[in-house]
């Protein structure tokens, strides 16, 4: 039977996205309404095209992982992945999944952040400093230099502390690790174009050229 799907997705794209589309809405709305002339032709023109892309960029992107496969949704393409057919998952300037046929597929909801590795990197380095100050202190000569850390070797259940998406990254490699020889985990990728998106932005433009060029 197959798991339920772990859902990873940018809280910041989703707040921003949500933020955008509702100040695009309201001007666009307010030009309908209230516009003159071919404003509001415009306005509808300019609605069109700008919800279906800025939703996905934004809200849209999200990636789903169980025990069987990998589903990434992306601002303009749905791509399944058996765990059979993941090669690795790799991070650098961007999270990106790589298939047995060479084909690359970057997380969009899954973003780097090279400030939230630096944040983590400072905190794992004051971490460790804290653990090694308390170990120091056992003796009860610790001179007030460890106040607030613990006391003695840090946990075996201590791990490194990592970036939020980074985290996600190990979590996606490890369901990588267990589940790719599993039988239900192999397959066929499948790439589907979200055309319920593509299609009402090209409409969007051929309408915003029509009316600047009957302008």
């Amino acid at each position: 039977m197959t798991t339920k799907d772990r859902i990873y997705r940018s809280p910041m794209g989703i707040v921003g996205g949500t933020l955008l589309l509702a100040l695009v809405g309201w001007l666009g709305l307010d030009a309908l309404v209230n516009g003159d002339g071919r404003t509001p032709w415009l306005a509808l023109a300019m609605l069109v095209l700008i919800v279906p892309v800025v939703a996905a960029f934004t809200v849209r992107p999200a990636v789903f992982a169980n025990d069987d496969r990998l589903r990434i949704r992306n601002p303009l393409r749905v791509i399944v992945l058996p765990w059979g057919q993941v090669v690795s998952l790799r991070s650098g300037y961007s999270n990106e999944v790589i298939a047995k046929s060479g084909d690359k597929y970057q997380l969009w909801a899954v973003p780097v952040s090279l400030r939230a590795r630096k944040k983590a990197a400072r905190q794992q380095a004051r971490a460790e400093a804290e653990r090694a100050g308390g170990r120091k202190g056992r003796g009860g000569f610790g001179f007030g230099f460890g106040f607030g850390a613990p006391v003695g070797p840090a946990s075996a259940d201590d791990g490194p502390i990592r970036a939020e998406t980074d985290q996600v990254m190990d979590d996606l490699r490890e369901l990588l690790a267990t589940r790719e020889q599993a039988e239900s985990a192999q397959g066929e990728v499948t790439v589907r174009w979200a055309y319920e998106l593509i299609a009402p932005a090209v409409a969007g433009v051929v309408l915003l050229l029509v009316l600047l060029a009957t302008g």
